[in-house]
């Protein structure tokens, strides 16, 4: 990485993190370590921001006393953590990084997958997010919002044909709703988790059952537009609750006995549920 003009080399905080030597003891992989939670833990601190030139490789190797190799480890796991934006080149170096929600809540959908965490365990998270983002959003939707959510509404009516369209259609409606929160956790949570309630191929979704999910969310958006935060919790709670074992069945269900068989076309008996959702 070259070294940026001396006008951009790293003033202010960014250039007091070390004292030259300071990280000199130790292995390679932990200076490098150590070197990213100092600039992690100072971005905690308030002591960076977005933005703040943190310096080239050289920059680095000379203020934390270390290897130009360290340095070059640590800023790559800067990077692949989303702390830093990197240029190369000529008037290039490392810069803390503006925030990407999108690129946290796809890491944090692989991560739960790679971790094996249950679709049982996802919609109870769902649940969890859901009902605190339709209370919000019945306290805070703008107008803007609410007509915006009335399309999204009429655009999954026009797609109840089309299985993976609707499905779709849906999982836009209900992150309008959570956009709608404006709270920007509950949407980076909730977008990490749809892969298990919004599934690509939805086997359960039937003529019948996409007419009650649209009645449920026309009720929905109801009571949002009503500013009835307490109703529109308490039905978002009902929509999201039986989704448990039918998404736990079609995604963890292989090895189904004749029990569990059995169970889902009890759970499919009750399709009219006031809590089934899409």
């Amino acid at each position: 990485m070259a070294n940026a003009p001396h006008s951009a080399r790293p003033t202010g905080i960014a250039h007091e993190l070390a004292s030259p030597g300071l990280f000199r003891a130790g292995r390679g992989g932990s200076l490098s370590a150590r070197i990213v939670a100092e600039i992690r833990d100072a971005l905690f601190a308030k002591r960076l921001v977005p933005g703040d030139f943190l310096g080239t490789e050289s920059d680095l190797a000379e203020r934390f006393g270390v290897s130009r190799i360290v340095a070059r480890d640590a800023l790559r796991t800067l990077q692949a953590l989303g702390i830093a934006d990197i240029r190369m080149g000529k008037g290039g170096g490392a810069r803390v990084a503006r925030g990407n929600t999108a690129l946290f809540a796809e890491a944090l959908a692989v991560q739960l997958e790679l971790a094996g965490v249950s679709a049982g365990e996802i919609v109870d998270a769902q649940r969890a997010v859901e009902c605190l983002a339709a209370e919000l959003a019945a306290e805070r939707a703008t107008a803007a919002e609410r007509l915006r959510l009335e399309g999204l509404l009429a655009d999954a009516e026009s797609h109840m044909s089309d299985r993976a369209a609707y499905t779709r259609a849906c999982r836009d409606f209900h992150l309008g709703i959570a956009e709608s929160s404006h709270n920007r956790v509950l949407v980076v949570q909730l977008v990490s988790l749809q892969h298990v309630p919004w599934p690509k191929e939805n086997r359960t979704l039937t003529p019948k059952v996409a007419r009650h999910v649209h009645e449920v969310h026309r009720q929905l958006l109801d009571l949002i537009e009503q500013r009835d935060s307490v109703g529109a919790r308490r039905l978002m709670d009902e929509h999201v609750r039986m989704i448990r074992a039918r998404r736990s069945a079609e995604r963890d269900g292989s090895r189904a006995t004749g029990r569990d068989v059995a169970e889902q076309r009890t759970r499919s008996d009750r399709i009219q549920s006031p809590g089934d959702p899409t």
